[in-house]
């Protein structure tokens, strides 16, 4: 992604040759990022016609901002087809996967939450900038949870 500062506004473009593959996808980590302090973390997810995300659960909650295209949200052996302007929400230790079986690309973000990552935020907030506890870092693709990015 390239950052585009503006006075109060950081505005990141999509990169779609920098796409990383894991998990059944390709996919970009939307956090860390200068100038970015939220109490989520979320990914932009590709899906290319014909790819099958792996199946996991997770621990945080997690909402799809379907962007472009159309595709199907597993759980639970109930198939949910999702297409561009949806949103699909997810509730933790829901085991889940997302499958492309159309002749187009399925992209979204997942944006995923849980009560730790709150806690560090309003922790933050509690601090002057110099006194800030140093942010927890995301891993690197290779070190995420199959329940990350896969979603």
């Amino acid at each position: 992604m390239t950052d585009h500062e503006h006075a109060d506004v950081t505005i990141r473009a999509q990169e779609p040759d920098n796409l990383v593959r894991a998990h059944g996808l390709d996919l970009s980590l939307l956090h860390p990022f200068p100038g970015l302090d939220s109490p989520f973390r979320g990914a932009w997810c590709v899906l290319r016609p014909g790819d099958v995300t792996e199946t996991h659960a997770h621990h945080d909650r997690e909402i799809f901002i379907v962007m472009s295209g159309r595709g199907t949200l597993v759980e639970g052996g109930r198939r949910h087809e999702i297409a561009a302007g949806d949103l699909a929400y997810i509730k933790a230790d829901v085991e889940h996967s997302v499958v492309n079986e159309h002749d187009e690309d399925f992209a979204y973000y997942a944006v995923w939450w849980d009560r730790a990552m709150s806690e560090e935020f309003l922790a933050r907030a509690e601090f002057p900038a110099e006194e800030q506890p140093v942010a927890q870092e995301l891993p690197g693709v290779a070190e995420l949870p199959d329940a990350v990015p896969a979603s």
